[in-house]
């Protein structure tokens, strides 16, 4: 067999010195083959000349590993400049089962979008009262709702009519349609952000990583006028500018407004904005695993109390009479 044949050619070689040489070299051997008849008897012979035969599937094996490692790179690169770069993993303090969210941080999160993002971008599903509880009091967002003015009507004339926010209004959109926001952006949709933690993959991570990700781009990339260069946007050029700056917004609780904390305020904004319900539902599933936690100690005891009594009883049996 080949292993065998190998073998034996490789020790008449190290007793002949002839492999130290062939070793130096680094050369690997051809294969000599016998007949068609002995390869088809399953016998097969070595040329006692080329002992590292026997290597030869390892180096196969070794090249396909190089030649895959290459491929795997080319695809990584090809889908980071279709999908963006993988945002890094940040560690955010609402996401386990146990935590909330900060509610301080959602009520600055909520003056950086008022005072830097809504001027392009909309959050069509919050209403005004969403916040009564949650970052604001009622008064503050009565208030806050009664400086904008809302379309209504008809009235009795049958005629459209402004009036006042009241909080059951919706938070209001800085264009009427979707072409007019086109137009006012050179053809470029700023989306919603209401859903948009939830609509993009890794989503905090993915938007706290895209806020602070603007650079120049590299040698060799060129971006065409009107796009910025971001590596964690799908493309790498987005048409949005850099928006957040040091001190860009003055926080009314006192907290630096720096850069990163600016992105790291309006994210948890946007991921309370997609989940308002998030806080109860963790109460509410803690209360579901403490009553169940509690049923099952219960029912576990009545079953051993119950069935305790049959399974150790005495049976006997009376064969005589």
């Amino acid at each position: 067999m080949l292993r065998t044949g190998g073998s034996a050619a490789f020790r008449a070689l190290k007793q002949s010195g002839a492999l130290g040489t062939d070793l130096a070299t680094g050369r690997l051997a051809q294969a000599v083959y016998t007949s068609s008849a002995a390869a088809a008897n399953g016998s097969t012979k070595i040329d006692a000349e080329n002992p590292f035969m026997k290597y030869a599937p390892y180096a196969g094996l070794a090249v396909a590993g190089v030649a895959g490692a290459a491929f795997t790179q080319a695809a990584m690169a090809e889908e980071e400049s279709e999908h963006g770069l993988h945002a890094p993993q940040y560690p955010w303090d609402h996401t386990s089962f146990f935590s909330a969210f900060d509610h301080a941080a959602i009520r600055r999160g909520h003056q950086v979008y008022t005072q830097v993002c809504a001027a392009c971008h909309s959050v069509n599903q919050l209403h005004f009262r969403d916040l009564i509880g949650v970052a604001y009091t009622e008064d503050e967002v009565k208030e806050m709702a009664a400086e904008i003015e809302v379309e209504d009507g008809p009235n009795d004339e049958g005629e459209m009519f402004f009036r006042p926010g009241k909080p059951s209004d919706r938070m209001p959109s800085p264009y009427a349609n979707e072409e007019a926001a086109r137009f006012a952006n050179g053809g470029a949709y700023p989306p919603d952000l209401s859903l948009m933690a939830k609509a993009r993959h890794d989503g905090l991570n993915y938007i706290f990583a895209l806020l602070l990700g603007y650079r120049e781009p590299p040698a060799g990339i060129t971006v065409r006028e009107g796009l910025y260069y971001n590596p964690y946007f799908p493309g790498g050029a987005i048409a949005m500018p850099k928006m957040l700056v040091d001190e860009g917004v003055e926080y009314e609780d006192g907290t630096p407004a720096t850069e990163a904390q600016q992105a790291k305020d309006v994210t948890v904004f946007l991921a309370w904005a997609a989940e308002p319900e998030s806080d109860e539902r963790k109460l509410m599933g803690v209360k579901w695993v403490f009553a169940l936690g509690l049923m099952f100690v219960l029912a576990s005891y009545y079953k051993r109390w119950k069935w305790a009594p049959l399974k150790s009883r005495r049976i006997v049996l009376d064969t005589i009479n």
